[in-house]
């Protein structure tokens, strides 16, 4: 064979039907749609859903009736008489039980369920309702029990136990007789640290404050008399009595009426001083 003598299998690939091409061509005239009618005009297709006319299926429905609950557990159910009708032919006895084994509640969970044939799946949770009669005393394991069947199941000598899923942590084995220690976390803490530290602080610093200001008020009560009592300078006395000085003094020139003025206010000797006291003589003693 070579490469030129390649072809596809037998009746792999069929020519397409050309219709409308004359009667010799075998799909002229009608071009296989038939005689008149809706299906042989031009776009006279039928969707699937129509139903010749009557209400078709999507409208006949029920809609908008109540709703679906995201939330809600699917259990594998198993009624209480299915269990006691095995467990009196004996398909949850122990092979090579003695007589001890026989006085003892059976176990019952899921695991033992599934594999006589009562339980599907594992993947479901399990629970136990209270359909049937039960005589024989069984330990029944399981997600959740109803009212009645609880009730059968402790009436006829058994008991029940329910798996919880723990919802906070647990102490570890061994550790039960110490008492639980609560985890320190960074705020919770620190904070009463902190806060008795501040309360420390806020009242020390009112009796620091208290000792500042009775040391000043003491050192002011010393001082004060003192700068009373001591008498002012001669240069502030004078400063303060002077007049003004004219523009002509700070030059240093004086003028004939300036003079004239100051033999004319110049009190003679003989005359009382501004306080009514004779100054003394200067042969007198003093």
């Amino acid at each position: 064979m070579k490469l030129h003598e390649i072809q596809p299998a037998p009746g792999s690939r069929t020519p397409r039907t050309r219709v409308g091409r004359g009667i010799a061509a075998g799909k002229g005239k009608t071009a296989g749609r038939g005689t008149k009618g809706q299906k042989a005009r031009a776009g006279g297709s039928i969707p699937p859903w129509f139903e010749g006319g009557q209400t078709p299926l999507h409208m006949r429905i029920p809609k908008l009736r109540g709703f679906k609950n995201r939330f809600k557990i699917h259990y594998e159910v198993v009624n209480v008489g299915a269990i006691g009708d095995l467990a009196e032919r004996g398909a949850f006895q122990v092979e090579g039980g003695g007589k001890s084994s026989k006085a003892a509640p059976i176990t019952i969970n899921q695991d033992i369920l599934r594999a006589v044939g009562l339980v599907r799946t594992l993947d479901k949770p399990l629970k136990i309702l209270g359909a049937g009669e039960l005589s024989a005393p069984l330990f029944v394991v399981a997600d959740a029990f109803t009212a009645s069947a609880r009730a059968k199941i402790e009436a006829a000598g058994g008991t029940v136990n329910v798996l919880e899923v723990p919802t906070s942590p647990s102490a570890a084995l061994g550790v039960d007789d110490q008492a639980p220690v609560e985890p320190a976390t960074g705020k919770t803490g620190r904070a009463p640290k902190a806060r008795a530290t501040a309360a420390a602080k806020a009242d020390e610093e009112p009796v620091a404050k208290g000792s500042a200001t009775e040391a000043d008020s003491d050192a002011s009560t010393d001082t004060e008399p003192v700068a009373e009592a001591k008498p002012a300078r001669k240069g502030q006395a004078k400063a303060s009595a002077a007049p003004e000085t004219t523009d002509a003094e700070a030059t240093g020139t004086t003028t004939a009426d300036e003079v004239e003025d100051a033999t004319a206010t110049t009190p003679d000797d003989d005359e009382p001083s501004a306080t009514g006291e004779a100054e003394p003589a200067p042969g007198d003693d003093a």
